[in-house]
Order: structure tokens, then sequence, then C-alpha cells
């Protein structure tokens, strides 16, 4: 399973937040090329049926950096009931709906994460740093109200998940993730608690059988 958190917990959630740097240096240039196939930044892990419970239970995550010292990414479908501005005031009215802080994983839940949509080929707006295929890095201490109107979608995340070197190959080899094409939507979906079913759904293959797949299993 990912790194798990060093000393942090849900409950550590403050008005200490802080704006995370990239915690690998290259995580802002996170991209899949052709000499690194077996990477996955840029792609979506959704976590298979033998993930049956923890914080990665039904988790779609983004991959934001992926090399051989290990990988990071954000749980794109884990809404909290916290309010943002608590913790970054006013960023929440400039936020995505749903307008809350969403737990990007177990790794520094002390620490914030932006991410946002920079429409077409448009150059790095005022505070935003590019990752890949439209998606960037939010500064989270620039001005709300100097970024917000360059970008077209915009979500925070607290903490995100971790793996250490070899890590995350090993789990996808031993099947807990599925990986699978990232679609711009998904990031800022306003449905988060189904983003697991339709990720799977739209699959041309078995794994849109999973989607079906109750959330309880007793159900079966």
């Amino acid at each position: 399973m990912p790194v798990a958190p060093t000393g942090t917990s849900a409950g550590a959630l403050g008005a200490d937040v802080r704006n995370v740097a990239p915690p690998h240096p290259g995580w802002d240039d996170g991209r899949v090329t052709a000499s690194a196939p077996e990477f996955f930044a840029g792609r979506l892990l959704v976590a298979t049926p033998q993930i049956e419970n923890g914080p990665f239970r039904r988790a779609v995550v983004l991959v934001l950096h992926h090399e051989e010292g290990g990988a990071q990414g954000v749980v794109l479908n884990r809404p909290l009931e916290a309010e943002i501005d608590s913790v970054l005031p006013g960023w929440q009215a400039v936020t995505t709906l749903p307008q809350t802080l969403f737990e990007g994983g177990p790794v520094e839940l002390n620490s914030a994460i932006g991410l946002a949509t920079v429409p077409g080929d448009n150059p790095e707006p005022m505070g935003v740093k590019h990752l890949f295929r439209g998606l960037g890095l939010v500064d989270l201490d620039a001005p709300p109200n100097l970024v917000a109107p360059e970008v077209a979608g915009l979500r925070i995340f607290a903490g995100y998940a971790g793996w250490s070197p070899s890590q995350l190959e090993e789990e996808v080899g031993r099947g807990d993730w599925y990986v699978v094409d990232y679609e711009a939507r998904d990031a800022f979906t306003a449905y988060p608690d189904g983003l697991w079913s339709e990720v799977l759904g739209r699959q041309g293959d078995n794994r849109k059988l999973v989607a079906l797949f109750p959330d309880d299993p007793s159900m079966n």
C-alpha cells in the first residue's frame, strides 16, 4: 500500500494547513516518456476489489509524479466535511463544486495541494505550474482572485499519496490497482462519490463489469 503518514491524521487539519511544495524536485515535470513506459505519471490508479479496506478502498488516484525514486499522487474521490476557508481563507469561493477540501491521501494531511485546469494551449498563468495535459499545480500562497480568472477548474487537496521506490510497480503487478487513462474532468468531477464506478464503467474490457460490484460485498 502507499507510504503511511508520519504522525498525521484527519484531525490534523487546521488553521496551520500549509501550501505543499512538490515532495520531489521533479514532481512538476512528471510526464510519461517513451523511454519510461512503466511509469504512470498522468494516469489514474483505480483500486481493484483486492483492496478491501483502508483509505484506498475504491480510491481513484491521479499520479502526479512517478520515477525510479518513487511516486506521488492525489486521491480524487475523497471529499471531506471541511470548509476550505477555515484553513485557506479566500480560496473556497473560487474552487469547483463541491466547494470543500478533499483528502488527497494519508501523507502530510496538514499540507495542501491545489490543482487547476488551464484552458487550451494558454501559457502558464500567474500562480500555476504546468504538470501535464492542461493540468497545473497551484501556488496557494498566490492571491486567489488573480489565479481564478485564468483557470477553468480548481480543487484543493489535504495531503497526498506516496510510494517508495518500486513500491507502486509492485502493487500494480500484484493486482492492487488498475492503471487507466485520465480524462480532464476526473480531477474536478461534481460527483466524486461516483467516480470509481464512472472510471471503470468507461473501460472497454472486463473492468467495466467491476464497476457494477456493490459497495457492500455481502450484497452479492
